[in-house]
């Protein structure tokens, strides 16, 4: 063919990579593979293929990891994680600085590596994962330099059990790793089983860097590997990357054992084109979006919804680079499209858009490889929102379509899905596209783009997509704790007695739901009783309708959350105008139900705590993260929703404001639990909500056994957070039930808290009550 017949027929040639170097290092090895703990690789056993799914080839031997192979990794990382975290934030930063170099060094290895093993086109993995690896490694260098002066407070957890699919190895691999180390812990990581290689040669160049023993360990297998890892109780914190399936029976595996946690899971990202946009560059970031990496991306674009006055022509546009899609060996830098990563992947795919006979499907045209796991990408338009491949991941090259006509119906379409990872807004209005972003129920909103990622940009969802953040500053909470050493809760029993009313009146308090007092549904209530058997009176029992009815009331109170900082903090503050008001009685009530003199003393506490929140209710800012794009990525911090809080006994009313005031001074509507011994003053601050201008269901207070409300506040699938400051077994019971819908939980392990202190307010409770959204907007002709 002459160059003129090329630049005629604008066809690609083949342009292949080289896999000598690659397949080289692994005969290198013996092709078998050990474990790699303490600084050193175990002798191979038995095991499984890793395979090329773009050929079916066998690549390497790997090992099956025992227990006590497990045990042994999570030995040697608790013997280094004390020296490793007594180098300091510098000795850190060098070691993780030398694993970035030498990432940088072998940087064509680890990508030719990756294609074998995964299939995704090398054009990927040469430019955008390894590089981006090796930025989270430079980017964790530098917090590791900076930990000990901008987060004097903060401790490392442990030893991190950490575990990471098969769609990104290296790259999930270094977002899990790099901060673990950074902020002074020690890993065991688990790679996928279906791709375990670069994992093993970052192990082979931890020993190059000189790493010390015992600070990175790997252990391959299958699930059940996983499972030892979630199920040692010598391990502090476990970190996921998988399914939204597998990390709900994590959450139910560890709760109640104390071992932080974050889950990023699964996604159903919608990808918005409104009429405006451009669309020819709509089309190209929708390639990206859903063929990227074969649709195998927790954060694909794979739910297209597009304007109705434009969707013909969309559509037409989209189809005619379908039909330009290259589909083939990936390691041919010509490839759009490469290989699914297992035959088992393909097969479920298959099945997925078989058994579906709604809508319209087009497929790009062209044979596929006689070999290896090649789907077709294909588009399937007209669809309901509530078929089931509108609301179901399918992961792979396969996308799903709608249509809507107003910016309203997209936002509904855009929400209506149990996951909140990503989402992409198409429009040349910035004014529509930042209208539409904080709307959106997802950790992450890209405008005019798709899948931009750096480490300085958290990335992580809401809802069934998991909690924590990957990356920035915000992923650091992931891995460190405060300094200060807890100390066991006290239980306190309520006291009893047998007398009659104190003052000659029966009073029983009531419910406190969506503005108004209300009985229990059940009718039943319970003396409160005074350190000398005095009646105090009686409050209502709650049950689960009551805490039905006070989430329903949060709910319909949602227009809180897009009220100003200043007006929440206007009404926080006339919230201790009239407490302050009203002070004597408060103290004189919390004296006579605990049977001490502090009652004046929580209550100016509590008042000093209204003046806190109301101060950062219109200064705990975003941020603007330093991205390396022509543009910035907006740090959003945004209300997390409806909070349920099991308030603490020990501190009946400061408790109950301190879990009560950050929550309402961020945009949320809450649901509190008062103090089981002590829940007199609760009930009586009703009337100071009623006279402070607070919006009806912005707080509701419940009372009664907070053990008869923790499984169902934890389970009911429109609370969005739960704090739990009570009883240490219902840590457990929250952790447990908050797994139905992967909500965040906040819960105190049996340790208790000084209220009166540092710990009773701060930060802390702000991150608690806030979800952090990134917002990423290019700039530029």
């Amino acid at each position: 063919m002459s160059v003129s017949d090329i630049f005629e027929s604008m066809e690609y040639g083949p342009a292949p990579e080289s896999a000598a170097d690659a397949l080289a290092w692994i005969v290198d090895q013996g092709g078998r593979f050990g474990h790699f703990i303490d600084g050193a690789f175990t002798a191979p056993g038995a095991g499984f293929d890793s395979t090329n799914p773009a050929t079916g080839e066998v690549l390497a031997s790997l090992t099956q990891a025992s227990q006590g192979d497990v045990d042994a990794a999570v030995k040697a990382a608790r013997k280094a994680q004390p020296k490793w975290e007594k180098l300091g934030g510098h000795g850190r930063a060098r070691h993780i600085y030398g694993l970035a170099r030498l990432l940088q060094k072998h940087a064509r290895l680890f990508a030719v590596l990756e294609v074998l093993d995964n299939g995704k086109p090398i054009r990927e993995a040469r430019d955008i994962d390894v590089p981006l690896a090796q930025r989270h490694f430079y980017y964790h260098a530098g917090m590791a330099q900076l930990m000990e002066s901008e987060l004097p407070d903060a401790q490392a957890l442990g030893v991190c059990g950490q575990i990471i699919p098969w769609n990104f190895p290296l790259l999930m691999l270094a977002w899990k790793i790099a901060p673990a180390l950074a902020m002074g812990n020690t890993v065991v990581l688990k790679p996928a089983e279906y791709t375990s290689l670069t994992a093993l040669l970052f192990a082979d160049i931890c020993r190059q860097a000189g790493l010390p023993k015992g600070v990175v360990n790997i252990v391959t297998g299958d699930g059940s590997v996983g499972e030892m890892i979630v199920g040692h109780e010598d391990i502090d914190k476990i970190a996921f990357t998988g399914s939204t399936a597998v990390g709900r029976r994590i959450r139910e595996a560890t709760a109640g054992s104390g071992r932080a946690l974050t889950l990023e899971l699964g996604g159903k990202s919608p990808y918005i084109v409104f009429d405006d946009a451009d669309l020819d560059s709509a089309v190209e970031g929708l390639v990206d979006a859903i063929w990227f990496n074969q649709g195998q991306v927790c954060c694909a674009g794979s739910r297209l919804l597009v304007h109705e006055p434009v969707a013909d022509r969309f559509y037409a546009k989209l189809r005619a680079r379908m039909e330009k899609l290259r589909v083939g060996d990936p390691l041919d830098k010509s490839i759009d499209v490469g290989a699914l990563v297992d035959p088992v992947q393909y097969q479920r795919v298959s099945e997925m858009v078989e058994a579906n006979t709604a809508g319209e499907r087009f497929v790009t045209p062209g044979a596929m490889p006689e070999n290896g796991c090649f789907y077709p990408p294909t588009l399937i338009t007209g669809l309901n929102p509530a078929d089931r491949l509108m609301q179901e991941e399918i992961f792979g090259p396969v996308l799903v379509s709608t249509t809507f006509r107003t910016p309203g119906e997209a936002v509904q379409l855009a929400n209506n899905t149990r996951y909140g990872l990503a989402a992409t807004v198409w429009t040349e209005n910035v004014n529509l596209a930042l209208d539409i972003a904080p709307k959106l129920e997802t950790g992450i909103v890209w405008v005019n783009g798709t899948n931009m990622m750096d480490a300085a940009a958290g990335f992580g969802g809401k809802r069934e997509s998991g909690f924590g953040r990957e990356g920035g500053w915000e992923g650091l909470a992931g891995y460190t704790k405060p300094k200060t050493a807890g100390k066991p809760l006290k239980e306190i029993e309520a006291f009893a007695g047998e007398g009659a009313p104190e003052d000659g009146i029966d009073r029983t308090a009531k419910l406190y739901i969506g503005g108004k007092q209300a009985r229990p549904d059940g009718g039943y209530s319970a003396p409160v009783w005074g350190k000398s058997g005095g009646l105090l009176g009686h409050v209502s029992l709650a049950n689960r309708k009551d805490l039905r009815n006070a989430v329903e009331a949060a709910h319909a109170a949602k227009g809180w959350s897009k009220t100003t900082g200043h007006l929440r903090a206007q009404i926080l503050y006339y919230i201790a105008e009239n407490l302050s008001a009203r002070g004597d009685e408060f103290a004189a009530r919390l004296d006579a139900m605990q049977g001490t003199k502090t009652g004046r003393r929580e209550v100016d506490a509590a008042i000093d705590r209204l003046f806190t929140y109301a101060a950062w209710a219109d200064k705990y800012d975003g941020q603007v993260h330093g991205v390396p794009i022509r543009g910035v990525a907006l740090a959003m911090k945004e209300p997390v929703g409806v909070i349920g809080a099991l308030c603490p006994a020990e501190a009946p009313f400061l408790g109950l404001i301190s879990c009560m005031a950050p929550a309402i001074a961020m945009g949320n509507r809450v649901i509190l639990s008062a103090s089981d011994p002590f829940p007199l003053a609760a009930t009586d601050f009703v009337q100071v909500l009623e006279t402070s201008d607070v919006p009806a269901g912005v707080v509701n207070i419940l009372t009664g056994p907070q053990a008869d409300l923790a499984e169902a506040m934890a389970r009911h699938m429109d609370v969005d957070a739960v704090w739990s400051f009570g009883a240490a077994a219902l840590s457990g019971i929250v952790e447990k039930g908050a797994a139905s819908n992967i909500k965040r939980s906040w819960v105190n392990h049996g340790m208790a808290r000084d209220w009166f202190g540092a710990e009773g307010a701060g930060r802390d409770f702000l991150q608690a009550a806030t979800e952090v959204k990134n917002i990423w907007v290019p700039y530029g002709e």
